[in-house]
């Protein structure tokens, strides 16, 4: 009973590092792009979609689509040219 309920834990937890993992990108990424527009010196066109991506990033990774999320944050880290 006990190797059943062991694995059932290791299962669990492997299953959802993943998702832990795509939160905590998402955090990062938006610290990024924060602090790289705190620093850039690109016209203000850019840098409003810039903010339109991160914006639209935050706002998936709040909703859990974390994989999209990641995506369009990375639009804005390129921009950046981070």
């Amino acid at each position: 009973m006990k190797k059943i309920a062991i694995l059932a834990a290791l299962v669990a937890m492997a299953w959802a590092t993943p998702a832990f993992a795509k939160d905590k990108e998402c955090v990062t990424d938006l610290k990024e792009i924060d602090a790289a527009v705190a620093k850039s010196k690109l016209n203000a066109d850019l840098i409003d979609k810039i903010k339109k991506f991160r914006a639209d990033g935050e706002q998936l990774c709040t909703a859990g689509k974390d994989l999209e999320a990641v995506s369009v944050l990375e639009k804005a880290k390129l921009m950046l040219g981070i």
